[in-house]
């Protein structure tokens, strides 16, 4: 989930434009292999929190609505959560 959540905060956080996240800035913030980032990445565009987008040839990825919804709920139930001492 953490993971997830650095990816969806990057996507709306740390882009100067519209164009998206690359693949290579995602692998370098959230820290993972390439095999483990696509599969992830795959699995957020299917539930639509990402959105694929080509941009000057190149596949990139830029958070939706609906990712922004989730990002927020997460970010609410992490703090929630630190409240009682767990970590997540």
């Amino acid at each position: 989930m953490k993971i997830i959540g650095d990816i969806l905060s990057t996507t709306r956080d740390d882009l100067q434009d519209d164009d998206g996240a690359s693949v290579t800035y995602l692998i370098r913030k959230a820290n993972i292999s390439h095999v483990r980032i696509s599969r992830i990445l795959s699995t957020l565009v299917s539930q639509g929190l990402l959105e694929q987008v080509n941009s000057q040839g190149a596949c990139k990825y830029r958070i939706s609505s609906s990712g922004r919804e989730f990002l927020q709920a997460y970010q609410t139930f992490s703090r929630f959560a630190e409240d009682f001492g767990l970590t997540i």
